[in-house]
């Protein structure tokens, strides 16, 4: 529907004021809608900062958010090697934090325990290498356990000095980490984005139906606010691993574990050493209903790839590294550079 110049979601109220009008959330009509929070929290009226965001996004030829619908998907991780790996494919990249409440990203880009620094440009990124900026809340919290607690007006204060505050410069590539869902941050970024041109929206997800749910939910929300669905991440599609990299235990009579690692190991070697180059593949989320890959098809939507589930992925980002300069990660990281390649190539 449409109120004047502003879009009324398709699930408002009758008489909606409308998502800008300065009565949005306010109003009788607002009553039991289900936007009514979001409403009355989000940006309203013209903002003279846009100029200020627009003037400093201009510099900046790809704009792309990292979404997904629910938490602990892998989200955050993909924003990180995706990041690394554009900067290795000599691109002048910046990732930007906006999961206020949950800033993982300083330890996923090995940035535990920097500071921001202020120049009279504004905020400088804190860099990784000289063509990987990141910034982050996580940076601007005295204590990394310091719990943010925050209601949506303030989160949506910060999300805009980010935009209009930070010092880029030229870049090839900006990607957003956004929180989980369809909130605050969300709506902000894309008020405050789209002016400027975002590319699109990459969501991730994991193969099981109850994390499908909310991404249909996370494409219906990028159709609403006119944001293209670049693809559909599946990560964490099944775990694949290297025999040799296994734990082996022996459970007792009593219930207690006994480690045989050293014992199963040294039998394989001895009768069938072959298996030591084998992967094991175990699926770990059931995808009997067809996955990301058939959800994407029924909506219409990109589907980018799957990416198993590798123990040594998961080593290099609680280590800050990228995947890709890391040998042991064969699993995942061809995985990754497959989908990136075909992202890199819609951009163009």
């Amino acid at each position: 529907m449409d109120n004047g110049n502003h879009q009324i979601p398709e699930n408002a109220n009758e008489h909606c004021p409308g998502p800008q009008s300065e009565e949005a959330g306010k109003a009788d009509a607002c009553a039991g809608c289900p936007n009514q929070q979001i409403c009355a929290t989000a940006p309203k009226g013209p903002d003279p900062d846009l100029v200020t965001i627009a003037e400093r996004m201009a510099t900046i030829k790809h704009k792309i958010l990292v979404l997904s619908g629910k938490g602990g998907v892998g989200k955050s991780t993909f924003a990180a090697q995706l990041s690394f790996a554009l900067a290795e494919m000599d691109s002048q990249v910046g990732l930007l934090d906006i999961d206020i409440c949950g800033p993982s990203i300083p330890k996923m880009l090995g940035l535990e325990g920097q500071d921001i620094h202020q120049s009279n440009l504004g905020w400088s990124p804190v860099y990784v290498e000289s063509n990987l900026g990141v910034m982050s809340i996580g940076f601007m919290l005295p204590n990394p356990d310091e719990a943010v607690i925050w209601r949506g007006p303030r989160k949506n204060g910060l999300i805009k000095q980010f935009l209009k505050d930070v010092d880029w410069g030229e870049l090839d590539y900006l990607v957003v980490d956004a929180p989980p869902g369809t909130s605050d941050e969300h709506i902000s970024i894309v008020q405050f984005l789209q002016a400027t041109g975002i590319v699109g929206a990459i969501i991730v997800t994991t193969p099981q139906q109850v994390s499908l749910i909310d991404v249909r939910k996370e494409i219906s929300f990028c159709k609403k606010v006119g944001i293209q669905v670049l693809g559909i991440v599946e990560n964490m599609s099944e775990l694949r691993q290297s025999i040799s990299d296994f734990r082996f235990v022996k459970s007792t009579e009593s219930g207690l574990e006994n480690d045989v690692t050293e014992w199963a190991l040294s039998y394989i070697r001895s009768n069938a050493p072959e298996l030591l180059s084998v992967i094991s593949c175990c699926e770990v989320f059931d995808s009997s209903r067809g996955g990301a890959a058939k959800m994407c098809a029924e909506m219409g939507v990109p589907f980018l790839g799957k990416v198993p589930m590798d123990p040594h992925l998961c080593r290099a980002v609680e280590e800050g590294r990228s995947c890709f300069t890391d040998q042991k990660c064969t699993v995942s990281a061809p995985a990754l550079r497959t989908i990136i390649e075909k992202l890199v190539s819609s951009c163009q």
